[in-house]
C-alpha cells in the first residue's frame, strides 16, 4: 500500500518531478513503483528508463525490488549507478575521444603514482615528494566540476593553481597515452562525449525516455550536468531526495541543486515508517534552525513513544564506559541482539575509548562469563586492496590493456623473475623520455632490437612479453575463470606465496584470496548469463566492474548479520539504520566540527546531526563528555550548540552513571 502523497510521486509520470523524501519515507518504493506504474500503465518500455544512484547497493535494491513487482520485464531496465551507466556509455563510444573500447580504469592509488610521476619531472625533483594531497583534491575537485582541460582552475591564482592546471592538462594527456581513464573522470568524459556529439547524445535521449535519480542532494556539478543533458529533450526527468540530508559538501555534493531543481511538480514525503514520534519531533525541531531548506515535518502514525536520554559524562573515557553499560542494559532489558545497537560519532578519532570499553567489558554469554563485547567498525582492509588480489587484477589489466603502464610497472616482477630496479628504471626512462608507451619498449626488448645491457633481464622479458600474448589470446576465447584458474598455475603463484610469506596461517590465507579471486570470475560469468547479458562477457567489462564496485560510495558492512555491536561515523551511518542508537562526543569542536564549518558551513553540520538522529527506530541516547583527552592532556569541553535546539520536554537528563 501506498500512503497518498507516495501514491501522487508514483503517478506524475509527465514533466519534471521534485520528490522531497524525508528519513524513512520509504522513497525506494515510491522510485521501484513509479517504474512499475510507468511500465504496467503507461506502456512504457522497460528499455526506456533509466534509473541513476550512487551505491551499488542501492541499485542492486532497486533491481531487486523492481523484478519482485513486474517480473523478469524489470531486467530491461538500466537501474545503476553515476559510474556504472558512464562506463557503459564510454565502453561502447569511446572511441569518438580518441581511446579504444579496451581502456582500463585508474583507481585513485593509480591515479596518485601517475600524478607522483608526473609531478617529479614537472619539479625535476627525483627525492621524497611533499604531500600531494592539495593537489590530488584540486583534481578531484575539477573532476567532480566536469571541467574540461582548460578550465580545470582559473588564470591568475596561486602558484599552486598554476601547477594544478598543468599537472591537470598533463596527466589528461598521459591517460590517453595509457589508454586509461580515472574513476572521477568517467562522468567528465560522458559529458564530453554528450556535448561534443549531439547525434550521440540524441541517441541516447530517444532510448531513455524516462530518468529517474535517487539521492539528488548528493549529486555534484557534473552529475547535475549529465542528467540535465540526459533529459534535456523529453523533460521527463524525476529527482527523489532530501535536502536535509546532504552531508557531503566536503566531496563535491551541491545542495543547491535540489533547492534550485526546476520542477512542474513537488511531491513531500513525511511520513516516516522508521522512528517513534519523539525521535522524529527532536530531529525536526533541529533542522528547521536551518534556513536554506525547504519546510518539511517528519511524522508517525506510531503512537508508542519514549523520552531521548542524554547524559554529560565527567571524561571521555566515563562517556565509554556509561554507554558500555545502557549497552548491556537494553540486551537485558529489551532483548535487543548487539547488531541492533550501533555508536555513532562525528570522527572515527573518537572510536578508540569506546573499542577500549567494548574489549574490556565482561557479560554472561549462554550462562557464562565472557569478556569482550564483539564490535564492529565499518571500515578495514577491502578483499581487493589485498596485495595477492592486487597482483592478480594488474595481471588482468595488463592482459586486457598492455598499455596499462601502472599495471605492467606492478606485476612485470611478479612472480620475481630477474628484471632489476635499475633495468626498470632504464626501460622506463626511455619510455618517458621518448615518449614511447611502456609495453612498446617491452616489445621491442622481446624482439631482441636492444637489451639494454643486460642480456639476462632482456630474456626474462622476452619471456614476461610472450606470457602476456599467450594470455591475451587464452583470455578471449576460454572460459575466463578457468584461464585465470591455467594463469596462476603458468606463473606458479602459489609458489611465489610460500617463499615470499613465513608464516603457514598467512599462506593459507593468501591462497584462499587467490581461489577467490577465481570464483568472483566464475560468479561474474554466471551473473551476466542469468541476466540475459551473456554476449558482453569479456575481460575488460568484469576489470571494469571490478573497480567500480571498489571505488564506488558504499556504506554496506561485509558482515552485517554477524552479531556485533556497530561502530560508525555519521556519514557511514547515512542509509541505515538500528532500533537503539548512541550519539557520542556531542560537543562544540567535534559537532559542530571546527574545521568543517569552515569548509561546508554550520547547516551541513547541522544535516549531520539529523541524519544521525534518524538513524534510531525505538532507543536514542546522546552523550558527550566535559572533559575530553586531546595530545595526552584533559581539555574542558562545552556541549555541542545543537542539543540546546532540542525541546527539553523530549529530553530525559540524567547522571552518566544512572540508567535504566
Amino acid at each position: 500500500m501506498l500512503n497518498p502523497n507516495q501514491e501522487k510521486a508514483v503517478k506524475t509520470v509527465q514533466g519534471r518531478l521534485l520528490v522531497l523524501a524525508g528519513a524513512g519515507s520509504g522513497k525506494t518504493k515510491v522510485i521501484v513503483h513509479r517504474i512499475a506504474h510507468l511500465i504496467q500503465n503507461h506502456g512504457a518500455s522497460p528499455q526506456s528508463i533509466l534509473g541513476l544512484t550512487f551505491t551499488n547497493k542501492a541499485a542492486a535494491e532497486m533491481r531487486h525490488r523492481l523484478e519482485a513487482l513486474i517480473g523478469p520485464a524489470s531486467r530491461l531496465a538500466t537501474l545503476s549507478t553515476f559510474h556504472s551507466f558512464c562506463m557503459q556509455v564510454l565502453r561502447k563510444e569511446i572511441t569518438h575521444l580518441g581511446y579504444t573500447r579496451e581502456f582500463s580504469l585508474y583507481d585513485e592509488k593509480d591515479l596518485q603514482r601517475v600524478i607522483g610521476q608526473l609531478a617529479r619531472e614537472m619539479l625535476n625533483h627525483d627525492g621524497e615528494l611533499p604531500s600531494l594531497a592539495p593537489t590530488m583534491a584540486a583534481l578531484t575537485d575539477a573532476s567532480n566540476k566536469g571541467l574540461s582541460d582548460e578550465d580545470a582552475v582559473k588564470e591568475n591564482q596561486t602558484w599552486h593553481d598554476t601547477f594544478s592546471k598543468d599537472l591537470y592538462v598533463r596527466l589528461q594527456a598521459t591517460l590517453r597515452a595509457y589508454n586509461a581513464v580515472s574513476f572521477d573522470s568517467l562522468i567528465t568524459l560522458a559529458i564530453r562525449l554528450f556535448e561534443k556529439h549531439p547525434a550521440i547524445l540524441e541517441r541516447y535521449q530517444d532510448r531513455f525516455r524516462y530518468l529517474m535519480i535517487d539521492e539528488y542532494q548528493d549529486t555534484n556539478q557534473a552529475q547535475f550536468r549529465l542528467a540535465e543533458l540526459l533529459a534535456s529533450k523529453y523533460q521527463n526527468l524525476c529527482v527523489v531526495g532530501d535536502d536535509d540530508q546532504s552531508i557531503y559538501g566536503w566531496r563535491g555534493a551541491e545542495v543547491k541543486n535540489i533547492l534550485q531543481f526546476k520542477a512542474d511538480n513537488i511531491v513531500k514525503l513525511e511520513q516516516n515508517y522508521r522512528s517513534t514520534p519523539s525521535i522524529l519531533e527532536a530531529a525536526n525541531a533541529v533542522i528547521r534552525n536551518n534556513k536554506n531548506r525547504y519546510e518539511k515535518k517528519l511524522w508517525s502514525d506510531e503512537k508508542k513513544t519514549g523520552l531521548i536520554e542524554v547524559f554529560n559524562a565527567p571524561t571521555d573515557q566515563d562517556e565509554a564506559q556509561a554507554v558500555i553499560a545502557r549497552l548491556l542494559k537494553l540486551k537485558e532489558t529489551e532483548g535487543l541482539k548487539w547488531r541492533d545497537m550501533a555508536i555513532l560519532y562525528r570522527s572515527n578519532a573518537l572510536s578508540r575509548s569506546f573499542e577500549m570499553a567494548l574489549l574490556q567489558t565482561s557479560w554472561q554469554k549462554e550462562g557464562r562469563w565472557v569478556q569482550g563485547i564483539p564490535y564492529e567498525i565499518f571500515g578495514g582492509l577491502e578483499f581487493s586492496e589485498r596485495s595477492e588480489i592486487k597482483d592478480l587484477l594488474a595481471y588482468l589489466r595488463a592482459i586486457a590493456n598492455p598499455s596499462d603502464q601502472e599495471a605492467l610497472l606492478r606485476i612485470i616482477n611478479v612472480p620475481r623473475r630477474g628484471i632489476s630496479d635499475a633495468f626498470l628504471d632504464a626501460i622506463t626512462q626511455q619510455n618517458r623520455s621518448s615518449n614511447v608507451p611502456l609495453w612498446k619498449v617491452l616489445e621491442e626488448i622481446a624482439q631482441g632490437k636492444t637489451t639494454y645491457g643486460n642480456a639476462r633481464a632482456a630474456g626474462a622479458v622476452r619471456s614476461f612479453v610472450e606470457l602476456l600474448k599467450t594470455a591475451q589470446v587464452r583470455f578471449s576465447n576460454d572460459n575466463l575463470a578457468e584461464s585465470l584458474t591455467w594463469f596462476i598455475e603458468k606463473i606458479d603463484y602459489k609458489k611465489a606465496i610460500q617463499e615470499e610469506v613465513k608464516s603457514e596461517k598467512m599462506r593459507e590465507f593468501k591462497w584462499e584470496n587467490v581461489q577467490e579471486c577465481v570464483n568472483s570470475l566464475a560468479q561474474y560469468q554466471e551473473e551476466m548469463e542469468k541476466t540475459g547479458a551473456g554476449d558482453e562477457i569479456s575481460l575488460q567489462h568484469f576489470i571494469s566492474n571490478t573497480t567500480l564496485a571498489r571505488q564506488t560510495i558504499q556504506t554496506q558492512s561485509k558482515h552485517t548479520n554477524e552479531d556485533k555491536v556497530h561502530l560508525m561515523t555519521f556519514h557511514s551511518a547515512k542509509g541505515l539504520e538500528f532500533p537503539a542508537c548512541f550519539l557520542v562526543g556531542l560537543e562544540d569542536g567535534i559537532l559542530p566540527h571546527e574545521k568543517s564549518m569552515m569548509q561546508t558551513g554550520l547547516e551541513e553540520e547541522r544535516r549531520l546531526f539529523y541524519v544521525g538522529i534518524t538513524r534510531a527506530r525505538k532507543f536514542l541516547t546522546l552523550s558527550m563528555a566535559r572533559s575530553r583527552m586531546k595530545m595526552g592532556k584533559p581539555h574542558p569541553t562545552n556541549p555541542s550548540r545543537f542539543l540546546l535546539e532540542i525541546p527539553k520536554e523530549l529530553l530525559k537528563i540524567v547522571d552518566h552513571k544512572v540508567f535504566g
